[in-house]
């Protein structure tokens, strides 16, 4: 039987792996394995809900364990540490509970066909303090971390008998990529809302303060600039700070250094500024990797060093003809590349040539919450773009998030899952409070 190991239980590893499963986990040409270290998993673009508190992580996370049962595919828990490529096997590190205790040892698998789909990273360019005070948003434990951190600081400020100090509710939200610009405009709510659940020491208006910081000319700099605009505008409608051109030089416990000698105070700090490849992949096995960590594939997804060898998703360099940028890493991307590999592995069963991906731009969306939504949907019978915001972008947007469950649960169970949700709602706090 064919063994394929798949790195990586993101949106591109997960469906991939799931779809491959449903095909062949019940024959004798191909066993699959997930190889990742959570338990869970949970769309990355829905990371800056829960940590702002407006989407509950437990009713939407979906089970390694459960899922693998259900579609025909082995989940390994565990981290990948080498790779040992004539071999042709991986090394994965042991794991340990909160006690200290191991709960798997040390081991390695092996493997006739190697996909990494191990994502991306939050890139802090080496500033001084990022990684000790500012929280990233790669994992939902680490959404949950910045949210818990959000909780206290309100409580702690309501209970202390001094007045709130200047910066002490202060959010500093560095870098205005999507991440960033939409966690802004939720945490503008948010903040507001839990406040309002009796914490009456606090003024919303004089004591909460939401500072998005970007180092590029104009905010979502990697998106049309229509869209940029609108977004620009409504986050001033809201009252968040908006600082472009302005690169920051230190992260400290009391706020950021800015390069230009200013310092803004702030109890939170959230950086959301450039994404990488995970350190561990950098010249992995001898493989060929980017300055960013990134390893470099040929079109078809197959690494530039080993045939056995393929990437997909954020960690993956993949030429684009006719550009000098690689395909950019984003989840219409990394959907896209688990469909074409579902292709390729089908192709290397039988032995037959493969065939090159190509990266289709269906547009952008940017969520603000329930202020707005704004993007540009490309193609389709204009053949162009088209600039979409309101209700129309957001259920449009909301889209992307079931389609992403119909690739794992199914289009049946996904309608099902959605219906039913409308109907069985309970009361609750509109924000999370713990």
């Amino acid at each position: 039987m064919h063994r394929i190991v798949i790195v990586g239980g993101g949106a591109a590893g997960l469906e991939l792996a799931t779809r491959l499963g449903r095909q062949y986990g019940r024959g004798d040409r191909a066993g699959i394995t997930l190889v990742e270290r959570a338990r869970t998993h949970l769309w990355k673009p829905l990371l800056h809900e829960v940590a702002a508190g407006s989407l509950d992580r437990a009713q939407n996370e979906l089970d390694y364990l459960a899922q693998a049962h259900w579609n025909h595919f082995t989940y390994r828990f565990g981290e990948m540490t080498g790779l040992d490529r004539e071999a042709r096997e991986i090394e994965l590190g042991p794991t340990f509970d909160e006690e200290g205790r191991e709960i798997t040892p040390a081991t390695r698998l092996g493997y006739d066909t190697l996909v990494m789909a191990v994502g991306s990273v939050t890139n802090d360019f080496g500033t001084p303090g990022a990684a000790r005070y500012a929280i990233p948003l790669d994992t939902t434990d680490q959404a949950s971390r910045f949210h818990r951190r959000l909780i206290n600081a309100c409580l702690r400020a309501n209970a202390q008998e001094e007045p709130v100090r200047p910066g002490q509710l202060h959010v500093a939200v560095i870098g205005a990529g999507a991440t960033g610009t939409e966690l802004a405009a939720e945490l503008h709510r948010t903040v507001r809302a839990v406040v309002a659940y009796g914490l009456d020491h606090i003024v919303p208006e004089r004591d909460i303060r939401i500072v998005l910081v970007e180092a590029a000319p104009r905010i979502l700099p990697a998106l049309p600039e229509r869209i940029a605009g609108e977004t620009m505008r409504l986050l001033r409608e809201l009252g968040v700070e908006v600082r472009t051109g302005t690169r920051v030089a230190e992260v400290r416990a009391e706020g950021i250094v800015l390069a230009d000698g200013g310092f803004l105070p702030a109890e939170l700090i959230v950086w959301a500024a450039g994404v990488k490849g995970p350190d561990f992949l950098q010249g992995i096995g001898g493989l060929e990797t980017n300055r960013i960590n990134q390893l470099v594939v040929e079109q078809t997804l197959r690494t530039t060093r080993d045939p056995a060898i393929f990437a997909i998703g954020d960690c993956a360099a993949c030429p684009q003809p006719g550009r000098d940028q690689p395909v950019p890493p984003r989840a219409q991307a990394a959907h896209q590349m688990a469909s074409h590999m579902i292709g390729l592995v089908e192709r290397i069963l039988e032995g037959k040539p493969l065939e090159p991906f190509v990266y289709r731009d269906f547009g952008s969306l940017v969520s603000l919450g329930r202020y707005s939504t704004v993007g540009s949907l490309m193609g389709g019978l204009l053949g162009r773009s088209f600039f979409v915001e309101g209700l129309f972008a957001r259920l449009m947007y909301r889209s992307l998030y079931q389609m992403h469950l119909a690739a794992l649960l199914g289009k049946a169970p996904t309608l099902w899952r959605y219906w039913l949700s409308l109907f069985s709602q309970r009361p609750a706090p509109t924000v999370k409070l713990h």
